[in-house]
């Protein structure tokens, strides 16, 4: 039996994963402990976390893995401000005390950061690094249901890969192809997230959700992505890419690229985050998704065809693309995909600790070829009736405890019913960016208001944001045109025709906001501009109580789909505790909150107008 701890940290998404025999048992996200988004920081907590779950000390492992290597990134960095001397003096001098102090001598960081978790014989540990992509690949692939596939990965960057073709087959992964830096789909993508005034490594949904607010029919659109494909990429037939480096400022500027050039090129200046988004916005928006969608698309039929498989495995940043994976999905250019739900390097934790487990420890694996093993995503940790209770008492809470869960959930559908904002929070955290029904807050789709009052005082976000459905799997073809399971909301599909509703004759030239207030379906808070939806299947096997209370909504009203988005406030990561959920339910307008059996109504608590008391700070995101 191998016992084997997992780590990412120290760029973006710390994260933990503990695997034993090759089970997952636990694997979080530092941000969820610490509050801080997207935190690089050595995840203490979540470590902490996934040991105490697996019921491990430090001396119990069989091996810590990071997920990527410190000296081939650092051989990276050099090369690179080599290459382009004398230009990136000042990115140089910025980043070279860190490396230098920190990242250089990362065994000796991560020896006494754990130590900060418990005293351990460092004598009995052993310290494993794989390679960036094979942490993305393994952990894309060894959970998947397959005992064969291609895997394809995608981010911005590794060590030095971008992306990787490599064909997966029982324990053993083989890579095919790899892409380069400074050359990067990724990147590329992140360049646009900067130029329409997102936050680079974290905005990029953002970039996706705004895409469909522009035309690609119009020449405007047109004309971007002729002059995307002509002077900043070329994209070649097998999907990989060469960026023109006279644009970008990624390789060894502060900045993603050159803002003047880029000005030139599409005729309006960098947008300042905040400001107002305006028609051209999303047309660049719509233009460089398009260009994404080819450059995944071609580099799947070139991973179908160096590999012959049937299967199709992804993982890196890239494959939180929800659009582009539909859209590979309806290519059919595999029979089957399965998309690893902590996609980003909070994954590659959960892959480093996989890969060492059938690859460095050569450990047999069984695949059933229906079943993946990620547990429904529900791997962070769940909280006891105990634990609510202290928290009722801490805050003097106003509450009912329900005996039976079947008439707590029909009273609470009632309430989702009657136009009510509803905080769940049941079970396990759940693992990667996506709330999946245990750290969530629900609505009605149906309601037409529901989409701008959830972003606006509830997230507390942009209004162009757009929200999710959580549909019953066996009836998810009644609502969209969707012929697969999509339990981790990885994939986006149309909503059936006979749901729609006719537009405006010219809805096309309306502007962004009279669009999205026009009511395209009988589901109209989760149907996108483009008739588009970001669906979650809920399926029993992995989420029964989930399960109930949209059985018990579709009972009441003949709907089997709710909104479902992440339970937070914009900037802010998913909550984890009880108290973390008693207190963005308190802060803001939120109607009622379910924890476990317990049911908290806005109205009945004894300070709930005292604003100052319960204001939530929002942050950048």
């Amino acid at each position: 039996m191998k016992r084997i701890l997992g780590i990412s940290a120290f760029y973006h998404d710390s994260a933990a994963a503990v695997t034993v025999d090759g089970k997952i048992i636990a694997a979080a996200q530092e941000e969820r402990f610490t509050g801080k988004k997207h935190t690089p920081d050595f995840p203490i907590h979540a470590i902490q976390y996934c040991l105490t779950e697996a019921g491990l000390t430090i001396d119990d492992l069989d091996a810590v893995v990071f997920y990527d290597k410190p000296f081939l990134k650092f051989e990276r960095l050099l090369e690179t401000y080599y290459a382009f001397a004398p230009r990136g003096a000042a990115s140089f001098v910025r980043a070279m005390p860190v490396w230098l102090n920190e990242k250089l001598f990362l065994k000796k960081l991560v020896f006494d950061s754990l130590r900060e978790i418990g005293d351990y014989n460092k004598k009995k540990i052993r310290l494993l690094f794989p390679e960036h992509h094979l942490s993305h690949a393994a952990g894309a692939f060894f959970p998947s249901p397959y005992g064969k596939a291609a895997i394809l990965t995608i981010d911005g960057v590794g060590e030095w890969c971008t992306a990787s073709i490599a064909g997966g087959e029982g324990n053993k992964i083989t890579f095919f192809k790899e892409m380069h830096f400074p050359h990067s789909a990724g990147l590329l993508y992140s360049a646009f997230t900067y130029y329409l005034g997102f936050t680079v490594n974290s905005g990029e949904y953002k970039l996706m959700g705004l895409a469909p607010y522009g035309n690609p029919h119009v020449a405007q659109t047109k004309k971007f992505i002729d002059i995307i494909k002509t002077k900043l990429v070329d994209i070649k037939e097998d999907g990989s890419v060469w960026l023109n480096q006279d644009f970008f400022n990624y390789a060894t500027g502060l900045t993603m690229v050159k803002d003047r050039d880029w000005e030139k090129l599409f005729g309006f200046p960098r947008r300042i985050a905040e400001t107002e988004i305006t028609q051209h916005h999303c047309n660049l928006a719509c233009a460089i998704q398009n260009v994404t969608e080819e450059i995944v698309l071609k580099m799947a039929h070139e991973a179908k065809s160096l590999t012959g498989a049937e299967n199709l495995c992804l993982a890196g940043g890239v494959a939180l693309n929800c659009v582009a994976n539909g859209k590979l999905l309806r290519e059919k250019i595999f029979k089957h995909i399965f998309i690893q739900p902590a996609a980003g390097d909070a994954g590659g934790a959960l892959g480093a600790a996989l890969a060492a487990h059938f690859i460095y420890f050569e450990q047999e694996r069984n695949a059933d070829g229906q079943h993946d093993q990620m547990s429904g995503a529900f791997l962070g940790p769940a909280f006891t009736a105990g634990d609510i209770e202290a928290l009722n008492n801490k805050f003097n809470a106003v509450c009912r405890r329900y005996g039976d869960f079947n008439e707590m959930t029909k009273y609470i559908a009632a309430k989702i019913a009657e136009g009510m904002v509803v905080g769940w929070f049941q079970g396990k955290m759940e693992f990667g960016p996506r709330a999946l029904g245990n750290r969530s807050i629900l609505a009605d789709a149906r309601n037409p208001e529901m989409q701008q009052k959830l972003n606006l005082k509830i997230k507390y976000r942009e209004a162009f944001r757009p929200f999710a459905p959580s549909v019953l799997a066996e009836d998810v073809r009644d609502y969209f045109n969707l012929e697969t399971d999509s339990p981790y909301m990885l994939l986006t599909a149309f909503v059936r025709e006979a749901r729609r509703n006719p537009l405006p004759a010219d809805y096309d030239d309306l502007p962004p906001r009279d669009r999205l207030s026009c009511l395209r379906s009988d589901l109209p808070s989760v149907t996108h501009l483009d008739f588009s939806a970001r669906i979650q299947t809920v399926h029993k096997e992995t989420h029964p109580r989930f399960r109930q209370l949209i059985n018990a909504f579709k009972d009441l009203t003949g709907c089997a789909a709710v909104i479902n988005t992440s339970f937070n406030v914009r900037g802010k990561p998913l909550v984890c505790t009880p108290e973390d959920a008693y207190r963005c339910f308190m802060g803001t307008e939120m109607d009622y909150l379910v924890m476990e059996d317990f049911v908290y109504c806005k109205a009945e608590q004894h300070d709930w107008q005292n604003k100052e008391k319960w204001k939530v700070t929002v942050d950048a995101d």
